[in-house]
This record gives structure tokens, C-alpha cells and sequence, in this order.
């Protein structure tokens, strides 16, 4: 449900911007809405220059911009000036549409272990299952279907989505999972025989540490010995798998359908675009940023900026790219 209306004043100050343009402190706004369709009652922002025509058109009563492109906002227009206008507009946002409450209680359809532990005001909804010895936080809410393995650990304020299956791990606390999130099956590993692949036991766990995102549909292998970790803060977007003993340091941005191989491990804040893809046993320094659709085959650099197959520097990845295109015009005679 929408929360609100919010005075202009008590919004600056929870998007931590101060007031510019025609801003009346005391004025209520509703709702947040585009650019190019806000009224006067709504709450809009701009981050990229690509769209400042809709600012300049736009009839949003406010509008949440960075200082140095509050001139093309209309002069009717009250302003909400930030040094990170998208962040600001987030924090907005969720006021406007907080999470809801989570209603304890377990319904009747689901099925919780007599020796599993539930914290206070936690929700189990219909059709889930809580398996022996697993020990839920308080304020935690599982979802329709969900299935929380034997010993499984979860902290306190996690949302488990509808679906998702949980086991051979511990999972730390305001983590977010979406539906059909995997966690915990065993990781791909097996010795290749002529006769018949022999698969290997995987006997380690995963380790989710606080506030980690893992959107819909991702799987996150248990360790073969060592455990598989997801770092504080990490952010996951949809259909990402992750193998075993990988892992992933703090603050990361992976996003979709991304594949990381058993045993890399990403240092802290890395960001790796869609579709990217990791051989095994390789070291990804911390800042690194991975392009869309590369193949990662070495061990990359702190910070360094990577894109293509094989992966390689991003300024020698446009030159070759630039030399590709020139000689397709030379070939073709134009």
C-alpha cells in the first residue's frame, strides 16, 4: 500500500537533498511517478542527460536532480537537489511504498518440525515446510511453498520468497531471497570415467551473509569441502548460478544469467554485467568490472574494466573492435 502524502520538506530530508526552484517546504506530494508522466502532485527525478527533454517538459510538481542540470527543470517546478539523484529517489520511493508487515503466525497448510525454532513475530504461509533442528529469526517471513532444510539457520528479518528450497546452509540476517530461489543443492562435481562418472560428495555448506539480495530463480551450490559465500551487502540479479566453493565478496553487483565457475572467488564491490561467464578456479581483484557477455578465462586485476571473449581490457577490447569495423569497409570497397 502507498503510504502518504509527505510534505516537500520531510521528503528532502529523507532523500537527503536540500530544496531549490519554486519549493514550498509545506507542500504535500502523494506518489512518485516518470518524468514524463508526473503531475503536480507527484515526485519525479532525473539521472541521466539522455532525458533531460522530459525534465524540461515535464509537469511534475517536483522533481529530484543533481545540482548541475537544476536549470532545465521548469521554473514552476520545486526541486529536490542531490549529488546522487538515484539513490535519493530511492529512498523516496520506499516511503512512499514501505515493505509491508509481516503478520506472524504459521498457516495451516504448512508444516513446521517440532524441533524447529521460529523468532518472534516470524510468518510461515501455506504450503511451506520447516525441516528438523532449522532455526528461523525473528521478524522473518516464508514463503508459499518454501522448503527450509533439516539445520538450516536463517537471521532475523529475512524475506524467503514463495517456492524457494533451502538446505546446507546458514543464511544471515535481512536477506532478501525471490521465488525459486535453489540454495544448498549439491555443487557439479564428479570424477569423468569411461565406465561411469563417479560424482564426488559435496560435504560443505553455503554461507549468505547479512543484507544480500538473490533475485528469482538463481542457484547457489553447496561447497564440495570448502563452503560457497555470498558477501555481505551483494546483489543478485535473476537466473545467476553460482557453483561450489565460489566466493563472492562484499557489496557485489552480479547480474543476469551470469555463470560463475566452482572455486573463483570475486573480491568486494566487483560488477559483472549480464550474460557474463567465469572459468573455474580463477581470482577476481576487488573493484573489477566485468562487461556484458564476457568470458572470464584469467585472473583479473583490482579494478581493472574487462569486456569480450576471451575478456580483456576495455579500451583494447573498443580498439580491436574500431580496427574490425575498418577493415570491413575495406573489404566491401565503401
Amino acid at each position: 500500500m502507498r503510504a502518504g502524502p509527505f510534505p516537500l520538506a520531510g521528503l528532502a530530508e529523507i532523500a537527503g537533498a536540500s530544496l531549490g526552484g519554486c519549493a514550498d517546504p509545506q507542500v504535500e506530494f502523494d506518489d512518485v511517478a516518470p518524468l514524463s508522466s508526473a503531475g503536480p502532485t507527484h515526485v519525479s527525478f532525473l539521472d541521466n542527460r539522455k532525458y533531460l527533454p522530459d525534465l524540461e517538459s515535464s509537469a511534475a510538481g517536483a522533481c529530484i536532480v543533481h545540482p548541475d542540470l537544476a536549470g532545465h527543470a521548469p521554473k514552476e517546478m520545486a526541486l529536490l537537489l542531490s549529488s546522487a539523484p538515484y539513490k535519493s529517489y530511492a529512498l523516496v520511493a520506499r516511503a512512499f511504498y514501505p515493505e509491508p508487515k509481516i503478520e506472524a503466525g504459521v498457516a495451516r497448510s504448512a508444516t513446521v518440525d517440532a524441533t524447529a525454532v521460529l523468532g518472534d513475530g516470524t510468518r510461515v504461509e501455506a504450503g511451506a515446510a520447516v525441516g528438523a533442528g532449522a532455526e528461523i529469526g525473528a521478524a522473518c517471513l516464508i514463503g508459499a511453498n518454501a522448503v527450509i532444510g533439516d539445520g538450516v539457520r536463517i537471521g532475523d528479518g529475512t524475506v524467503v520468497g514463495p517456492n524457494c528450497t533451502l538446505t546446507h546452509c546458514l543464511i544471515g540476517a535481512r536477506v532478501t531471497l525471490y521465488p525459486g530461489v535453489r540454495i544448498g543443492q549439491p555443487g557439479f562435481g564428479f570424477a569423468m570415467d569411461p565406465a561411469g562418472h563417479v560424482h564426488v560428495p559435496q560435504l560443505g555448506r553455503v554461507v549468505v551473509e547479512d543484507d544480500v539480495t538473490i533475485s528469482a530463480n538463481c542457484t547457489v551450490d553447496r561447497g564440495a569441502g570448502p563452503d560457497t559465500v555470498v558477501g555481505a551487502g551483494s546483489v543478485i540479479d535473476n537466473m545467476v548460478h553460482i557453483a561450489h566453493n565460489v566466493r563472492i565478496g562484499r557489496g557485489c553487483v552480479i547480474a543476469g544469467q551470469v555463470g560463475i565457475s566452482g572455486s573463483t572467488e570475486l573480491g568486494d564491490f566487483v560488477v559483472v554485467a549480464g550474460q557474463a561467464g567465469f572459468a573455474g578456479h580463477l581470482n577476481v581483484g576487488s573493484g573489477a568490472q566485468i562487461g556484458g557477455q564476457s568470458g572470464v578465462l584469467r585472473d583479473v586485476e583490482p579494478r581493472a574494466r574487462l569486456m569480450g571473449t576471451p575478456a580483456r581490457p576495455l579500451k583494447k577490447f573498443f580498439r580491436e573492435i574500431a580496427l574490425l569495423e575498418r577493415l570491413g569497409k575495406k573489404g566491401s570497397g565503401s
